[in-house]
């Protein structure tokens, strides 16, 4: 039964994983005891999915716990307390919680280069990981440099079509993207965008993101018609796999109109912009830094363009769509925009 739940974690079937893991995590506890090595295995599975499912709370949650326990029983250089270091370091950069992710990450980036070596598959993780989070805090010389060591020893050592050789692309073309270097970027996103449709599928989580970085580097290139057409097709792949709120799918929501600002479909980017707000916000926090992002792309649209211009209270077209909350935060926005 496991094994089954890790089958539907590798193949993007998390609520059926979530199901699964559930009811192995709660029968370990009841037969084994909730500090046994296999109970607190399928407790670090468990939050995992939590995780890919957009459950952050409730991943932070039991990824605390796992990580506490096993530091505890096994030592702070067990393979399993370094994993879970990992898992709860992930857990704290899909919540903004950068610093906190890096503290952690860095701890296991040294240990594993002392444990394994510097060319050693988890210790590769361990640095791309670091780099994601240098990357989320804007340390761009140091995510470019590190980004690109991984990249360079996984087509070493794995090959070109190994998942995590692809992985590790990918994310070398986000921290271009972050540069400004988009034509570096585009070739290594069709690259891996390629490859994984063929490898993995065209409907995989995985796929669907290499294809939502290359839509995001053709906006970033004026290439808006393009971005359009990947953006819809990520947008509606994802509504069916993961529902409309998730994390994932507000993502390309929110990038979608940003292009649609730019085709000048304004409608659809005030409502499309407008969700995101509201669902950020609500799942987020109004200061975590994609709620702002999304906050600052509606300021951005047309009607807060008029607003800053003096041309009126256009906020009444707003209100339509938007909870009075919403409203509020962006007048005050408004207010404080140069």
């Amino acid at each position: 039964m496991a094994n089954l739940a890790v089958t539907y974690q590798n193949t993007g079937k998390y609520s059926e994983a979530e199901k699964l893991e559930m009811h192995v995590m709660n029968k370990r506890k009841e037969l084994l005891g909730s500090d046994h090595p296999d109970t607190l295995l399928s407790m670090a599975n468990l939050a995992v999915t939590y995780q890919n499912l957009g459950k952050y709370s409730e991943a932070e949650i039991l990824g605390t716990q796992v990580m506490d326990k096993q530091n505890k029983l096994l030592g702070p250089d067990h393979p399993l307390t370094l994993r879970g270091m990992t898992n709860l370091a992930s857990v704290y950069r899909h919540v903004g919680k950068y610093l906190e992710a890096q503290i952690l990450e860095v701890q296991v980036v040294d240990r594993l280069k002392k444990l394994l070596g510097q060319d050693h598959p988890d210790t590769l993780l361990s640095m791309a990981n670091l780099a994601d989070t240098y990357r989320n805090l804007r340390k761009y010389s140091e995510a470019e440099t590190l980004g690109a060591q991984v990249m360079g020893k996984r087509k070493q050592l794995l090959g070109l079509d190994h998942p995590d050789t692809l992985l590790s692309m990918g994310n070398l073309a986000v921290i271009y993207q972050n540069l400004g270097k988009y034509s570096e970027a585009e070739p290594l996103e069709i690259e891996v965008m390629d490859k994984r449709k063929k490898i993995l599928g065209p409907d995989h989580p995985l796929t669907l993101l290499s294809m939502a970085n290359l839509a995001s580097t053709y906006r970033n290139l004026g290439r808006y018609p393009e971005a359009e057409t990947l953006n819809i097709q990520v947008m509606d792949e994802r509504k069916k796999l993961l529902g409309p709120d998730h994390p994932a799918t507000l993502h390309i929501m929110h990038n979608l109109a940003l292009t649609c600002v730019y085709l000048q479909k304004d409608s659809k980017a005030q409502a499309l912009l407008t969700h995101v707000v509201e669902k950020r916000m609500e799942k987020l926090g109004l200061n975590h830094n994609l709620t702002q992002d999304s906050i600052q792309a509606l300021i951005m649209y047309h009607i807060m363009r008029k607003i800053v211009a003096g041309k009126g209270d256009q906020l009444g077209d707003l209100s339509t769509v938007a909870k009075p909350g919403i409203v509020d935060v962006i007048k005050k926005k408004v207010t404080e925009s140069p």
